[in-house]
């Protein structure tokens, strides 16, 4: 490999990412791809994975593996904790590397509206890792449901709020009120998991902004039938643990708050 080939670095091996390398057919050049993580996650359906319609393996493929025809890109494992773009330089957790090109395709994070001090009551939904958590968290206030003492903390702990009417949120509201009143409600005898409540909050007058009227009016009728509340219109005030503070001066308590 010479090294004088124009060399282009690669941060993220995501939709974006990805799709560049797959597409871009000059073998001259060199290709760096930097991902810290070994899987190429097809995050259309994380939602499945955190309600347990999935496992892992089925929505992640190995980077190697799908770019393996192309031998002019290597795949590196590496955390990037800074760039140059003056010096065309990336710094990684544990070296430096020069470039000619650089592509970013670092994808995005959870946004919590300028309230981080909300993170840590409020998981989001980025990573498989996530996915996991989210599944995790679900089945185990079922669990602490059926051992739990009095009707309020049983409501409590099958009660579950998701904050955000966007594609995802839709998705999984939906996914939870299936899983809780077909797949759960066999197995569960002290409670029954088809009375757990699935919230909606949404600060917009309806859920699916991003589509027409007609198609949110139709996600929204299908989702009060699967059992699923809808606070549209209504703004989070403020997110505490087990707690969502509405700005109509509604307070939900739930054991989990997506």
């Amino acid at each position: 490999m010479e090294t004088s080939n124009p060399h282009i670095v690669v941060l993220g091996a995501g939709f974006g990412g990805l799709m560049f390398c797959q597409t871009f057919n000059h073998r001259a050049a060199r290709v760096t791809l930097f991902d810290r993580q070994n899987h190429h996650l097809f995050q259309p359906l994380l939602y499945q994975v955190a309600t347990a319609g999935l496992s892992a393996p089925e929505i992640a493929q190995p980077i190697r593996s799908i770019l393996s025809n192309q031998p002019n890109i290597t795949v590196l494992l590496d955390r990037v904790t800074d760039f140059d773009l003056s010096a065309k330089m990336v710094r990684l957790e544990g070296s430096t590397l020069t470039y000619d090109y650089l592509v970013l395709a670092l994808g995005g994070c959870t946004s919590y509206f300028g309230h981080p001090e909300w993170a840590p009551f409020a998981p989001g939904l980025k990573s498989l890792d996530d996915a996991m958590n989210i599944r995790r968290r679900i089945l185990l206030a079922f669990e602490k449901a059926e051992n739990a003492g009095s009707a309020a903390e049983h409501q409590q702990r099958m009660t579950i709020v998701v904050v955000g009417g966007g594609p995802t949120g839709v998705e999984l509201a939906g996914a939870f009120a299936e899983l809780t009143r077909t797949v759960l409600q066999r197995d569960f005898k002290r409670i029954d998991p088809s009375q757990a409540r699935v919230v909606i909050v949404e600060a917009e007058p309806r859920v699916l902004t991003q589509f027409s009227p007609r198609l949110s009016a139709s996600a929204e009728r299908q989702l009060k039938a699967l059992g699923v509340e809808m606070r549209t219109g209504s703004k989070v005030k403020s997110i505490t643990q087990g707690r969502v503070d509405l700005e109509s001066d509604e307070t939900i308590f739930a054991e989990n708050i997506i």
